[in-house]
């Protein structure tokens, strides 16, 4: 009797085969990119200006169609899904921090959290508060709740950005330049936060940085030039 075959390994959880993005007017922003994310990994991106830093994580998350390539969440090929479901996905899989927190003014921290969990419709409204409440204490602004984004500190700003982005329980983070506008301090504290995100709760972390010094906690460094990877290996490296 023969011996079963052996299961295959499950897909990464974020890939990119061969991904390209080139303008209309022909200018190219990402070149034939190979990349595999697996679940739990902390990864920062870094490469001079206009390196193509940024257009590979919109790539990644699904902000933007490649020209050349794909694209797999989970083994999915996104290359196919309509701009409705790609728009599905990213809600239900992906959050996004940017280097501006995007809160909208008018309305409170734990308002801000509950707005993705609102737009997917998982959870009822007080599953949701409680939800978006037990993320603003593990981050330290459960007493901010209450207040405007305006009433709040940069970095506090920032760690609600973050909180929103985590209200789905997405398996996947993606960061641009989070910490571009925050102080040393904060800026540590905030990969702190991505961190214990990665090796705590098993999300992959990506985050684009400028910053070699906070690069460096990461564990992987993928360094683009020119649109190309020309570095991938450990971050401490």
């Amino acid at each position: 009797m023969s011996a079963a075959a052996p299961e295959a390994p499950p897909p990464p959880l974020l890939a990119a085969e061969r991904v390209t993005r080139v303008l209309p007017e022909g200018v190219t922003l990402v070149a034939d990119i190979t990349l595999r994310f697996a679940p739990g990994e902390f990864v920062a991106i870094t490469g001079p200006s206009g390196s193509g830093k940024s257009s590979l994580l919109y790539l990644l998350g699904l902000l933007d169609r490649p020209t050349g390539g794909r694209v797999l969440i989970e083994g999915r090929d996104t290359a196919a899904l309509s701009a409705e479901e790609l728009a599905a996905l990213r809600l239900a899989r992906i959050g996004f921090v940017f280097q501006f927190h995007f809160l909208l003014p008018e309305f409170s921290t734990l308002d801000n959290v509950l707005i993705p969990m609102r737009r997917l419709g998982r959870l009822g409204m007080a599953a949701a508060r409680e939800r978006a409440m037990g993320l603003l204490a593990a981050l330290g602004l459960e007493a901010a709740a209450t207040k405007l984004p305006e009433q709040l500190s940069g970095g506090m700003r920032q760690r609600a950005a973050i909180a929103r982005a985590l209200a789905n329980d997405p398996a996947l983070l993606l960061a641009d330049e989070p910490t571009g506008n925050l102080d040393t301090r904060n800026a540590a504290a905030v990969f702190d936060i991505f961190e214990r995100l990665a090796r705590e709760e098993g999300r992959t972390v990506i985050v684009v940085t400028h910053d070699l010094d906070l690069a460096r906690r990461a564990a992987r460094r993928v360094h683009l030039l020119d649109g190309r990877v020309v570095r991938d290996g450990p971050a401490a490296a």
